[in-house]
């Protein structure tokens, strides 16, 4: 079984890079191609793959203006070509479930979710600062782009969703149905630590849908410390908001967010994410979580075992729910242990034996076709 593994871009190291990370520790001989990439921030994991890229590598400035590029990346896949290989698995959160592959190959694609620009567009858009001029010409292309997402879905031999909220949102964009198998967490790159100290953590890509703002204006009203790791071009808009008491930190050395993380009072999780990893991540050290009541925040925190939720997108009602968890007494051990459903070697058994069967289907299916297409001629 010959395997090649597509992600869409390898610009920016995330929990979607993560996965990718996973599936190539499972399939080392596997190369794998991508839009684009930047090797100088390529997580260690990655180092050394066999990371194919496209033409648009040689566009300047890619990395900063992704969204901006939109149109061309349809046509960048194009150059992709998959045909020596049986098995192609794409980790998909925009185009890459759109690949052309051999009838006779298999496409088993791990959607982080069906690309959240094209399908809720408004609310994806509302909080970027781009000029009128801009925002409306993306609105006129994003018409085409659910066209093309939708009409490409096909494609598609086999989908695995990352999360509940993903699977719905698969059936609803795409009409077709998927299992879940949610993403894996290092759980033993984490520990318990004897000392807890004062400060609350957020750990994120600073755009504007992760809400980070939520969680500043919610520790100005309340006071307390709270440490931002993490950069991104929303990075100088919330230090402007922020008062003394939120600070933030910049990227830091894994170590060292691991260490921040087995220490803080509470992590807070602010937005709506497709899963969610680095809540988990948190867990795994021992530590609770305050998440956003909504999606894939509801496949992992259960109140009051390791975190609690707060209601509304609102500063008020996480505010609330900071002081829900100040009142609440937690047990590291116990937090720890439902961290570990999630672990690695759990994803790698779930998505192989997934894989050896949906493929075994695939294979039979394809030599009935040809049986059938035999004695029809």
């Amino acid at each position: 079984m010959k395997v090649a593994l597509v992600h869409d871009l390898l610009t920016q190291m995330g929990g979607a890079e993560r996965v990718l990370a996973v599936l190539h520790q499972m399939y080392p001989e596997a190369p794998i191609y991508t839009l684009a990439a930047n090797f100088d921030k390529m997580m260690h994991d990655l180092k050394g793959a066999d990371i194919r890229t496209t033409w648009a590598q040689k566009i300047p400035g890619i990395e900063a203006n992704f969204k901006k590029l939109l149109p061309l990346y349809p046509v960048a896949l194009q150059q992709m070509d998959f045909r020596e290989y049986d098995v192609v698995i794409s980790s998909s959160f925009a185009f890459v479930k759109g690949i052309k592959v051999p009838k006779e190959t298999f496409h088993l694609c791990y959607c982080h979710t069906p690309m959240r620009f094209a399908w809720d567009f408004e609310t994806y858009i509302s909080r970027e600062s781009y000029s009128p001029l801009i925002k409306n010409g993306l609105r006129f292309y994003v018409k085409y782009l659910k066209y093309w997402d939708r009409k490409t879905a096909g494609r598609v031999s086999e989908y695995i969703a990352n999360s509940t909220i993903v699977k719905e949102r698969i059936q609803n964009c795409y009409r077709r149905e998927s299992s879940v198998i949610f993403p894996p967490v290092e759980t033993d790159r984490y520990r318990i630590s004897e000392q807890v100290d004062d400060f609350y953590l957020i750990v994120s890509r600073l755009i504007p849908y992760k809400r980070i703002d939520l969680a500043v204006e919610a520790f100005n009203q309340l006071g307390a410390k709270l440490y931002v790791v993490g950069g991104g071009p929303d990075l100088e808009r919330l230090r402007g908001m922020a008062k003394s008491n939120v600070q933030f930190l910049g990227r830091l050395e894994d170590e060292e967010v691991a260490k921040l993380m087995s220490q803080c009072r509470a992590f807070i999780f602010p937005g709506e994410e497709d899963f969610g990893i680095t809540p988990l991540e948190v867990n795994a050290a021992g530590r609770p979580v305050i998440a956003y009541k909504g999606g894939g925040a509801l496949d992992t925190i259960r109140p009051p075992l390791n975190g609690v939720y707060f209601e509304q997108p609102n500063a008020a009602s996480l505010a609330e729910a900071v002081r829900q968890c100040e009142r609440m007494t937690w047990n590291p051990e116990l937090i720890r242990a439902h961290a570990e459903k999630f672990n690695v070697d759990r994803f790698k058994n779930e998505f192989d034996q997934h894989l050896q069967t949906k493929y075994r289907a695939f294979l039979e299916s394809t030599k009935q076709r040809k049986s059938v297409g035999v004695s029809l001629s």
